[in-house]
């Protein structure tokens, strides 16, 4: 009976208060960025010929990493630009996933440098050139007010997007970086103890490894489709089946489509007579409350229906003719006996 099939969408996708609002803060956004950006692109080009003068591997590994900065902050405003671009064609999603493409790009730069100051800092603790102390200890500390300026002007975007959370994250660990360098400078000048430039280098890796570790797992978790991080499917589905009139809910996915949008589908079969209308909506008022979940695709039907091929028919509740979708994936949540 065609009457009993129903798919519900909740279209209530609350990005903000208003959709001129959230353009402001994007725009504000993209303000903030920029500032961060031009700050860094300055200091760095005076980096590298300082660094190279004063034969410091840490003022030039700081200057490498100040121009993944940059990149990451342009990246991010690119990804920006194009998540905010409206779906079309066979982008159903429009360019969202961009945000994470560039969070991911991020995390795997801070990698790959990560590897590359280690290899050369190992080569300079075995044989340590001259260091110009006095130069590396300068620039540093101008570094260390750079980066406290950029780290504040990127302090003001919006971090809850994992995208410029990646380019924070580059900002933040050079911070660290010149610190290290800066006492280094200070070692090299009152001891004379050359190593202390590699040494600097090591912490900056240290640092670079967790940042770019944390960005690709997160990244790679949006790619891989899991439950965005605090959303435990299992519970959802408990919670969801002991609604009043839910007798099983099967095939449920929990995704996000980007940072901060999470997506739910799910098969939900309702007691024979119940209405699926208002046990829809119900369940999707439940979803949007307590996991800001404001983006789920309910297929509803009645326990016992015959509904297409490829879905076998249940004959009684409980008793089925092997398993109720024909490819279903993941585990089958019932409602307990004792409920009604």
């Amino acid at each position: 009976m065609a009457g009993h099939h129903h798919s519900g969408h909740d279209h209530d996708h609350s990005h903000g208060p208003g959709g001129h609002s959230h353009q402001v803060s994007a725009d504000a956004d993209r303000r903030w960025l920029i500032a961060a950006l031009v700050l860094l692109v300055v200091f760095m080009a005076g980096e590298v010929v300082v660094g190279f003068a004063a034969q410091s591997l840490a003022l030039v590994s700081d200057a490498a990493h100040m121009l993944t900065d940059a990149a990451s902050i342009a990246l991010a405003l690119v990804a920006m630009r194009l998540a905010a671009r409206p779906a079309r064609g066979g982008y159903t999603y429009g360019l969202k996933r961009a945000e994470i493409l560039s969070a991911q790009a991020n995390g795997v730069t801070l990698l790959v440098l990560s590897a590359w100051l280690a290899y050369e800092a190992v080569r300079r603790l075995l044989d340590p050139p001259a260091v110009e102390g006095a130069l590396v200890l300068v620039t540093a500390l101008v570094g260390i007010v750079v980066n406290l300026a950029a780290t504040w002007c990127m302090s003001k975007a919006n971090r809850s997007s994992l995208n410029v959370e990646g380019a924070f994250q580059h900002v933040v660990t050079d911070l660290y970086a010149f610190i290290a360098t800066a006492v280094a400078g200070v070692i090299v000048l009152t001891t004379g103890f050359r190593q202390a430039d590699a040494l600097a280098s090591m912490v900056v890796v240290v640092l670079m490894l967790r940042a770019g570790i944390g960005l690709v797992r997160a990244s790679g978790r949006i790619f891989l489709e899991a439950a965005p991080a605090g959303i435990d499917p299992d519970t959802v589905a408990d919670r969801l089946v002991a609604q009043p009139l839910v007798e099983e809910i099967h095939d449920l996915h929990i995704w996000e489509i980007t940072s901060g949008q999470p997506a739910l589908s799910a098969h939900i079969l309702v007691t024979p007579g119940g209405d699926c209308h208002a046990v829809r909506r119900e369940l999707q008022r439940k979803l949007r409350e307590d996991y800001r979940i404001t983006h789920s695709t309910l297929q509803v039907d009645h326990v016992g229906e015959d509904e297409s091929v490829g879905l076998l028919q249940i004959t009684k509740l409980g008793e089925e003719v092997g398993e109720h979708c024909a490819d279903s994936h993941g585990p089958v949540h019932r409602a307990g006996p004792h409920r009604h």
